[in-house]
């Protein structure tokens, strides 16, 4: 149900559009519709002086004044200038890193309540005024006592509150639609807002952000593709990060870049390149790829180098789903639209009993239309806007765990089409990901994979005898077996049966990897009898996987 506080917060959203002269928003959204005689009470109407700015200007001063929510909406949207008016995407990127500020006393206020001690005892130099200002955070420069530059991003003040009153009424929008809408099954909207809801209050602990940094930075230790500012750990606190401050070309300030002579088609290759890297590679990804976010380093111009900051949101995928949207990828690199419909179907994503080859011919005509053209001709925007559509046709279930993914794909688009609209993303991604597929096969990944798995194995293993002299046991008892007659139960033995069999070929796929192991650990002669023993191990293995032919 939908609570008195949150009609409330919604009324104060139509309430803003209406002061920035935004009334067309609110008819066009139904769900503020019964609410429009709010524009004819004397205070709440649009004033001439609203009507009279830019549209541009008028939605970020009202994402502004809603809050960091809505902020962060408006950041999302400035990266996709293909898809806004200009002057609208140029007002909506001033959102990333020009926000009003809060002033320097309450940065002094919340900075000694996180440290305890006096300003002066912590830095050699803080600068007042801010560097950036952005939905949940802003950022000043500073001297350690030491002498290095850092930057000191500080919590806006109340913003936690601010972000559990929006998400509270998203929460309880996203209720009603599995009460009501029908397209609520499939796209699941609880599950969306709770993904939402736990990557923004991740966003506030500073501490969990400065981690997420650290660990890109050892992913990218030494690679000319992207570098990382350092963690400086004894400054940071749940609601201070202090860090390493970097000097680099803001991404979004193409004619600097231009000016510094910077390969810019190798730049936006690289992006990709970055992107790949980090979602099949590390599975560790930035997911905030927006143009506030990533500088570039000038040095060499013919291989620029990326600076990243803001780490408050990244992702990570399943070992399983990792290996499906590769496949997925690779799959439509190669039109092989039947490969693309059947592991949409053994990963769970469509129902079992859903016709391979209506999902085929639907996913070749949403896809043909895109290749063997230059990225200044895509829309990938569209592109999933039509994919959609063949979902909602086949009643696909939305992934939530991959939104966070699709986002940071389309900031990757996004940017990319600013710097070199000639880039083909997919020919640059396609040997990324081909490079990944085959070390996930090669015998050296395998070796590695089985010796991560060996004490799991060993311990099977070890298992065996007891469960073995149980079975004798209940054997010689005779209550090996209890027959019910039943047609009922004959689904449940034939699963009882597979059960057995899939651990059966576990326990044994597991001892002669071990052997195999063994056999080449030790330099045994043959060797062939080594990988012999391998190949046969991981054969049965694989038959004991779920879904596997019995």
């Amino acid at each position: 149900m939908i609570r008195p506080r949150q009609v409330w917060r919604m009324l104060h959203i139509q309430r803003v559009l209406l002061k920035h002269g935004l009334d067309e928003l609110v008819s066009a959204t139904h769900l503020f519709r019964p609410v429009a005689w709010l524009r004819r009470i004397p205070g709440l109407g649009i004033s001439k002086a609203a009507r009279a700015r830019p549209m541009g200007v008028r939605i970020r001063e009202a994402m502004v004044e809603l809050g960091p929510i809505f902020v962060k909406f408006g950041q999302a949207l400035s990266t996709r200038r293909d898809l806004l008016p200009r002057e609208i995407a140029d007002e909506l990127a001033k959102l990333q890193d020009r926000v009003p500020p809060f002033p320097a006393e309450e940065t002094h206020r919340q900075l000694a309540a996180a440290y305890k001690r006096p300003l002066e005892e912590l830095f050699a130099r803080f600068d007042d005024e801010p560097l950036a200002a952005a939905s949940i955070a802003q950022v000043h420069t500073a001297c350690l006592p030491d002498g290095r530059e850092a930057i000191v991003k500080v919590l806006r003040p109340g913003v936690r509150a601010q972000i559990r009153r929006d998400v509270d009424v998203l929460h309880a929008l996203a209720g009603l639609a599995e009460r009501y809408w029908s397209e609520a099954r499939r796209l699941r909207p609880r599950e969306v807002v709770r993904e939402f809801d736990n990557t923004l209050m991740n966003e506030l602990d500073l501490m969990r952000e400065a981690a997420n940094a650290a660990q890109l930075r050892r992913n990218f230790e030494g690679s000319p593709l992207l570098y990382v500012p350092e963690v400086y750990w004894d400054w940071c606190r749940p609601g201070v990060l202090v860090m390493e401050r970097i000097h680099g070309i803001n991404i979004g300030q193409t004619a600097r870049l231009h000016e510094a002579g910077i390969d810019m088609r190798r730049l936006a290759a690289n992006g990709v390149e970055i992107f790949f890297t980090q979602v099949f590679r590390h599975n560790f990804f930035h997911a905030d790829m927006h143009p506030g976010n990533i500088f570039v380093n000038p040095e060499n111009p013919a291989q620029p180098q990326y600076i990243a900051v803001d780490f408050g949101i990244v992702g990570s995928l399943s070992a399983s789903d990792q290996q499906y949207l590769a496949e997925s990828f690779l799959a439509f690199f190669k039109r092989d639209y039947q490969r693309v419909a059947r592991l949409h179907v053994e990963s769970g994503w469509l129902a079992p009993g859903t016709r391979i080859d209506e999902v085929e011919s639907a996913f070749r005509t949403v896809c043909e239309p895109i290749f063997n053209k230059p990225l200044k001709d895509i829309s990938f925007g569209q592109f999933l806007v039509r994919l959609f559509t063949v979902a909602r046709q086949f009643e696909m279930e939305v992934q939530p765990q991959l939104i966070l993914l699709e986002k940071t794909l389309l900031n990757v688009e996004g940017l990319g089409r600013e710097l070199y609209p000639d880039l083909d993303l997919w020919e640059t991604a396609q040997p990324i990901l081909e490079e990944w597929m085959r070390e996930r096969v090669s015998g050296r990944a395998i070796v590695e994979r089985l010796r991560e798995q060996l004490p799991e194995v060993g311990e099977t293993i070890q298992e065996l005898p007891q469960a073995l002299h149980a079975i004798l046991q209940r054997a010689a008892a005779g209550k090996l077996q209890v027959e019910v007659k039943h047609p009922g139960l004959e689904p449940l033995r034939a699963e009882l049966r597979a059960g057995r069999r899939q651990r059966w070929r576990s326990s044994a796929g597991g001892a002669l990897l071990i052997g195999g192991v063994l056999w080449l650990g030790l330099q045994t002669t043959p060797p062939a009898a080594g990988w012999a023993l391998l190949i046969a191990g991981l054969a049965l293995f694989l038959l004991s996987r779920p879904g596997s032919s019995s």
